[in-house]
């Protein structure tokens, strides 16, 4: 059966009606994991957020079962390496990129749906990828060699600085669930060595970014946020700083009550009926019948 549109309705068996065009949602991805590094004295980048796609008026069709698919929260590897990207979220037809990774020791940050920091030198921080799901992560620091942070859903990553890795980007705030909440903060850039002395790791991102290393305990993304990483920082004890893992994503949407429920959901969605609206939120992967 074709989607209906422009508010069609098709009656069930209640009489009430069954499927509307007018369904919101909220798609974010998994966000990238901090990089690592065993022995330099550069901080590494932070994980860039999940990608973060919300709108209304999409048309479903009667009968029709639609994917959900949760993506998680890209690793932070135990060597010197980038932090691997997030992993897409999928409400249907719609698809958020997951976050990109944090840059290791002389690398610039990984591409996604906002990308990774830099690692030192004025290495550059990935690009938000596809665009309009996030922002670009920050770039390195050539002195004290600290990290960027990850780009965040509504601002870029902060670019390292003298005294401490680069702040992840800010997330975007979302009341589709019923209550404000903020998700897709970009993790913060890891911590550098210069003259003698250590800075500090850079701040996460509001919306479930990790804190940057201070010491050897950067912070992880946020579950079910799409929050970037915390990269990691300077060995400055002789043990490896490695970063953090990326925060999995989070699917919602919701529709006027003036329609039925779904007739099937699967992946255990938790459901509410709220100020006149269907909600169901997923945290796992599943899908929904109309």
């Amino acid at each position: 059966m074709a989607p209906l549109m422009g508010g069609a309705i098709l009656a069930g068996a209640s009489g009430a009606p069954t499927v509307t065009s007018e369904v919101e949602y909220l798609v974010v991805a998994g966000g990238g994991g901090g990089g690592s590094q065993a022995s330099s004295s550069s901080g590494c980048g932070g994980g860039g957020a999940g990608g973060y796609r919300t709108a209304a008026a999409f048309a479903v069709a009667a009968s029709s079962e639609l994917t959900v698919t949760i993506g998680g929260g890209g690793a932070s590897p135990a060597s010197s390496a980038d932090g691997a990207s997030g992993v897409a979220s999928v409400f249907s037809s719609i698809t958020s990129a997951g976050g990109g990774g944090g840059a290791t020791a002389g690398n610039s940050g990984v591409n996604g749906g906002s990308g990774g920091g830099g690692s030192y030198n004025g290495t550059a921080g990935g690009t938000a990828s596809p665009a309009g799901q996030g922002n670009d992560g920050g770039d390195g620091l050539g002195a004290p060699q600290t990290g960027g942070g990850g780009g965040g859903a509504s601002a870029a990553g902060q670019d390292g600085q003298s005294g401490a890795g680069g702040a992840g980007g800010a997330g975007s705030a979302s009341s589709i669930s019923g209550s404000s909440v903020t998700r897709s903060g970009g993790g913060g850039g890891g911590r550098g060595y210069s003259g003698g002395g250590s800075t500090a790791g850079g701040a996460a991102g509001a919306g479930g970014g990790g804190v940057g290393s201070t010491s050897n305990n950067p912070g992880t993304g946020t579950t079910n946020t799409g929050g970037g990483g915390g990269g990691g920082g300077h060995p400055s004890d002789g043990t490896a700083h490695y970063g953090a893992n990326g925060g999995s994503g989070y699917v919602c949407i919701r529709y006027a009550n003036t329609y039925n429920t779904a007739s099937a959901t699967t992946g255990s969605p938790s459901y509410a009926d709220s100020g006149g609206y269907h909600i169901y939120q997923w945290t796992g992967s599943g899908s929904i019948t109309f």
